[in-house]
């Protein structure tokens, strides 16, 4: 049967999603949903391939799963403030700033582990339309590689954004039956 028309199915959309961060956004009255969150990229990976020659053939093998990064943009409200709580992350994961008492007293620098404890989780989720999830992707092991704050210009009446890039060692993605896809059956030839 086709997808179009049965009308007991409805197929995911791009503007039914919500984000949860964990850290210094987890602490806010949003509990960690980050309502201002504009635009979100699910996690994506390519195979990488080993090439092996004999002869004059060259053969192509799978090689190993490579997660890219994930980029998101964030509003930025005045309450609670985004910049703030971002900020936050970065020195909750060891980074101290030039100048201040604590950089001349204890010299610290950014870990994998300070930042994976500042930030916490960072959860994806895609809504069905009555808003439970239907997919919940994890990025594991998070941290934060590049944060861009929007050019203020005064011949610009656009909201102020926060860009950031998100690296992770790899995701889940959780589906609906509690499964993360080593449950799915795909139908065989000839079965509907």
């Amino acid at each position: 049967m086709s997808f179009w028309t049965e009308n007991t199915t409805e197929p995911k959309r791009n503007f039914r999603w919500r984000v949860t961060l964990g850290g210094a956004f987890a602490q806010s009255s949003s509990g960690g949903i980050v309502w201002w969150a504009k635009t979100v990229g699910t996690p994506t990976y390519t195979v990488t391939e080993t090439t092996h020659q004999f002869f004059d053939n060259e053969y192509y093998f799978p090689g190993r799963v490579k997660w890219e990064p994930v980029s998101m943009t964030l509003v930025d409200p005045i309450s609670p403030n985004a910049v703030q709580m971002t900020n936050q992350i970065v020195l909750d994961a060891g980074y101290s700033i030039k100048g201040s008492q604590e950089f001349g007293n204890k010299p610290t620098s950014i870990t994998k582990v300070g930042m994976n404890n500042a930030v916490g989780s960072v959860l994806i989720e895609v809504l069905k339309g009555d808003g439970t999830p239907v997919e919940t992707w994890t990025l594991n092991n998070p941290f934060l590689t590049s944060v861009k704050f929007s050019t203020l210009d005064y011949s610009n009446d656009d909201m102020r954004t926060i860009d950031l890039t998100w690296r992770y060692d790899w995701a889940n993605c959780l589906n609906p039956d509690g499964s993360f896809g080593d449950q799915i059956q795909f139908p065989k030839p000839g079965e509907q």
